[in-house]
C-alpha cells in the first residue's frame, strides 16, 4: 500500500505539490492523472526516495522507501526509461542491479523473457528503440519481484502489442494483490487499464475514486435516437420530463430519461426507432472538465489566448 500523508514540494518559489494526502491500495491497478505540470512525476519521485519533501511523508507498506530493506523486493519503479546507459548491455544492466540485492541471475533471464528482450540482451542499450528501452525499465521495475509498482507513462513509445500486454500485465499483477500506481495521459489506454483514478491539478488533490464513479459526476449522459416521426417522439419525451434536442443530422438527442424508459415511451406512441444509443461521457471528457482551471500550459485554442 502507498500512503501520501500531506506531501508537500517545493522548489524555490514553486510548490510542486501542495498538501497531498492519497491511499493507493493493493488489489487494484490505480491511475495517476494530472496535466502538464500538475506535480505527477513530483510526487513519484518523492516516493520512490529521489526527492526529499518539504514536508508530509510518502510511505510504502508504512514506511518510507529509503528505509526499506530491500528496496527492489520492496518496490519497483519505472521514471524515466532513458535514464540508461546507453553502453551498457541490457543483460549487464539488470545483472548489476541484481547483485546490490542478492537476486540471483536466472531472475534476470526470467525478466527478460517475460519483457520480450531475452534475444537482445546482450545488445547494447544505446541501439535500443524507446519502446525496448521501456520494456528494460519495466524489466528492471520487476526483477525483485516487488508488492509495489510504479510506473510513469510505460506506454509511450510501445506498438500496439506492447500497449496490450503492459495493460495485461499491470492487471495481472494488481489481481495477485499487489498495489500498482500508473501514470499515463493516454485516457483511452487508462479507461481500459485502472480500477481507481486520482486526479489532480498544480500540486492539488482534485479527486480520488474508482473510474465509473468520476466519469459518471464530472460528466452527462444522453440517448441518441433516430426516427422517421421526430415530433411524436419529441411530444412523449418532453411529457415524461425529459429533453430533447433535434440535431443538424436528424436524429434526436434526449437528456434525463434512461435509454430503457425512451425506448418504451417510443413504444406506447406507435414510433418506430431506427437507430436507439444511450451515450456516455468518456475518461477524457471527465478529465478535461476536471481539470478545466488546473491547466498551467494550454493551447491557445483551448484557452483562448493569442501567441
Amino acid at each position: 500500500m502507498i500512503e501520501l500523508e500531506h506531501l508537500s514540494k517545493r522548489y524555490g518559489g514553486t510548490l510542486a505539490v501542495d498538501d497531498l494526502s492519497v491511499t493507493i491500495r493493493p488489489g487494484e491497478v490505480t491511475g495517476l492523472l494530472g496535466p502538464n505540470g500538475a506535480g505527477k512525476s513530483t510526487a513519484m519521485r518523492v516516493l520512490v526516495g529521489l526527492e526529499r519533501p518539504t514536508s508530509g511523508r510518502a510511505l510504502v507498506d508504512g514506511i518510507e522507501f529509503a528505509h526499506a530493506p530491500a528496496p527492489l523486493r520492496t518496490l519497483g519503479a519505472l521514471l524515466d526509461a532513458q535514464a540508461l546507459h546507453p553502453g551498457r548491455r541490457a543483460r549487464a544492466h539488470l545483472l548489476g542491479l541484481a547483485a546490490t540485492q542478492s537476486i540471483p541471475d536466472r531472475r534476470v533471464d526470467e525478466v527478460l523473457d517475460m519483457t520480450g528482450l531475452g534475444s537482445v540482451g546482450k545488445r547494447r542499450i544505446g541501439a535500443f528503440s524507446l519502446g525496448m528501452r521501456q520494456r528494460l525499465g519495466i524489466a528492471a521495475a520487476l526483477l525483485g519481484d516487488p508488492q509495489t509498482l510504479v510506473l510513469d507513462e510505460p506506454v509511450n513509445g510501445l506498438d500496439p502489442d506492447g500497449v496490450h500486454w503492459v495493460r495485461s500485465l499491470v492487471r495481472h499483477l494488481a489481481g495477485e494483490g499487489r498495489t500498482v500506481l500508473l501514470s499515463s495521459h493516454l485516457m483511452s489506454e487508462m479507461a481500459l487499464t485502472a480500477d481507481h483514478v486520482i486526479v489532480i491539478g498544480r500540486g492539488r488533490l482534485i479527486t480520488a475514486a474508482p473510474i465509473d464513479e468520476v466519469v459518471s459526476r464530472a460528466t452527462h449522459s444522453d440517448v441518441l435516437v433516430r426516427t422517421p416521426s421526430s415530433e411524436p417522439l419529441m411530444e412523449a419525451m418532453r411529457a415524461a420530463g425529459g429533453t430533447a434536442a433535434p440535431q443538424p443530422d436528424g436524429s434526436i438527442v434526449v437528456a434525463g430519461l434512461p435509454i430503457e424508459q425512451v425506448g418504451a415511451l417510443a413504444f406506447s406512441a406507435g414510433v418506430v426507432l431506427h437507430e436507439l444509443v444511450a451515450r456516455h461521457g468518456s475518461l477524457e471528457d471527465a478529465f478535461l472538465a476536471l481539470t478545466e482551471d488546473e491547466r498551467q500550459y494550454g493551447s491557445a485554442a483551448t484557452t483562448g489566448e493569442s501567441a
